[in-house]
């Protein structure tokens, strides 16, 4: 099956020291691109010295050690090409939108890169997964392609059966209709086209990556967090007008202190 692009995809994969976004790091990972014009998919696959201890939960489930990465590049050796290989893509893969676009925006920032994903689709092949067949990558390849899994955890094996499901759910819900936990009908939203996938797997409530901030029913920007949970960010620097410096000088996402830069801008223009 040929993907219907109007931008270069990138499906993607991270293993890595533990599941925080902010404090963990990337040990490995697996890209394949496809390309709009419909050359020959490229790959690319590293393994990466964290520089920080690898928790033990997370080595139990990838099995990467520390003497895998010890002779390994940092990310800030690698940051160029991986920034250079993805390009302005689109990106595809297995609960990135939780877990491994942030993690990879963190680690670009960190080496100096702005990756900003405002301009890119998000192609989240769970979000379809979950909401159509709510199971896991290893149930999925079973139940969409009638393949086993095997070496899981693995980056690129992850990658490779992450592309094979997306195919399969492709072809199975062609001509699909979903109907969502309120009883409404979204006509065959899986169709061969990355802008129409992004949309149908995205919550158009929350804003980041991280779910710090979201939309509330009148469109105001509001925090998801905290003590201010459900209140106008806008009318917390009111309250609290150190509220942005704080949240500026702590452990959040870069895509958070962007918007949250902004909105101190706001709110300082309309003070005067």
């Amino acid at each position: 099956m040929q993907f219907n692009l109007k931008k270069d995809l990138c499906f993607f994969d991270i293993e890595s020291t533990g599941l925080n976004v902010i404090r963990d790091r990337i040990l490995q990972i697996g890209i394949i691109k496809y390309f709009k014009d419909g050359r020959e998919a490229a790959e690319l696959e590293m393994l990466i010295n964290p520089g920080i201890p690898i928790g033990t939960e997370a080595m139990s489930v990838h099995g990467i050690t520390p003497k895998d990465v010890a002779n390994k590049p940092v990310f800030a050796q690698v940051a160029k090409q991986l920034f250079d290989f993805i390009g302005d893509s689109d990106l595809a893969g297995y609960n990135i939108s939780r877990f491994d676009v942030p993690l990879l925006m963190e680690e670009f920032a960190r080496a100096g890169f702005d990756f900003d994903i405002d301009k890119r689709r998000l192609v989240d092949v769970q979000r379809i997964f979950y909401k159509m067949e709510p199971r896991n990558l290893k149930a999925a390849l079973r139940f969409y392609c009638g393949k086993e899994m095997e070496d899981a955890h693995d980056a690129m094996a992850d990658v490779r059966a992450t592309i094979d499901v997306f195919k399969g759910q492709l072809e199975r819900y062609d001509g699909v209709d979903y109907l969502d936990d309120d009883g409404n009908t979204t006509p065959t939203p899986i169709v061969n086209d990355m802008q129409a996938l992004h949309d149908f797997t995205q919550d158009t409530k929350n804003i980041d990556v991280t779910n710090r901030l979201k939309y509330n029913e009148q469109g105001e920007i509001v925090f998801n967090f905290g003590k201010y949970t459900g209140v106008s960010v806008l009318k917390v620097f009111d309250m609290e007008p150190n509220y942005g410096q704080w949240i500026l000088s702590k452990d959040f996402g870069v895509q958070v202190k962007s918007i949250i830069r902004k909105l101190m801008k706001e709110h300082e223009q309309r003070r005067k």
